[in-house]
This record gives structure tokens, sequence and C-alpha cells, in this order.
């Protein structure tokens, strides 16, 4: 019924930057919370940033500064801009979306697939 695709993820040196794109398609009525995990090898999985459908950002201490979270709503589609990555932001990107389906009822918690990005030293 929902699906998350992202994009844009691959292999970067150091200092370099990517952008991750996440697009939602499916049965929904509205998009409440859209949200960037990632997880390193051997690591839990942990929040990124986030953003509410008003546009209210929230990031990890760790990518502040040099990461940038957006979204535009009329494509159900959230953005992540990576500047200055360094080798531990390496890790499975995942998009996350807090939804309400076209049938109603309460908001429903989905998943892309990930995408790697990898940066080397």
């Amino acid at each position: 019924q929902v699906q998350l695709v992202e994009s844009g993820g691959g292999l970067v040196q150091a200092g370099g930057s990517l952008r991750l794109s996440c697009a939602a398609s499916g049965s929904i009525s509205n998009i409440l919370t859209m949200n960037w995990y990632r997880q390193a090898p051997g690591k839990q999985r942990e929040l990124v940033a986030a953003i509410t459908s008003g546009g209210s950002t929230n990031y990890a201490d760790s990518v502040k500064g040099r990461f940038t979270i957006s979204r535009d709503n009329a494509k159900n589609t959230v953005y992540l801009q990576m500047n200055s990555l360094k080798p531990e932001d390496t890790a499975v990107y995942y998009c996350n979306a807090d939804l309400i389906l076209l049938r109603g009822g309460r908001p429903y918690d989905y998943w892309g697939q990930g995408t790697q990005v990898t940066v080397s030293s």
C-alpha cells in the first residue's frame, strides 16, 4: 500500500557531500514526521534527523551543522543534504515516515529499504 524509496547513497571521500532522497507513494492521506536513521555495522540504528509536516527539524548532535533535512510535501519526499562527511558517517541510511492512510485511522510507521553511504578517509 505504501512504499518509501531512497536514493542518492554512494561512495564519497571525507569532506565531500551527498544528497539522499526518499519518496513516499501509495494510499497516503497525510505524512506527519519524516525521519532519516542510520545503522553502522555492529551498532544500533540511530536517528539522524527529523522533520515535521510544519517544517520543524531536529538533528543528532553528531551531524548538527553538517546535515540538513528538508521535505517537499507536494511530492511526499524528504531529503538529507550531507556535507563535510566523515568516515564515521558510513552506514546504511533509512528513511522513515509516520503517516495516515487514505482509509483514515491512526498513524502508521513505514520504512524504506535503506541506502548505503560510505565515506573513505
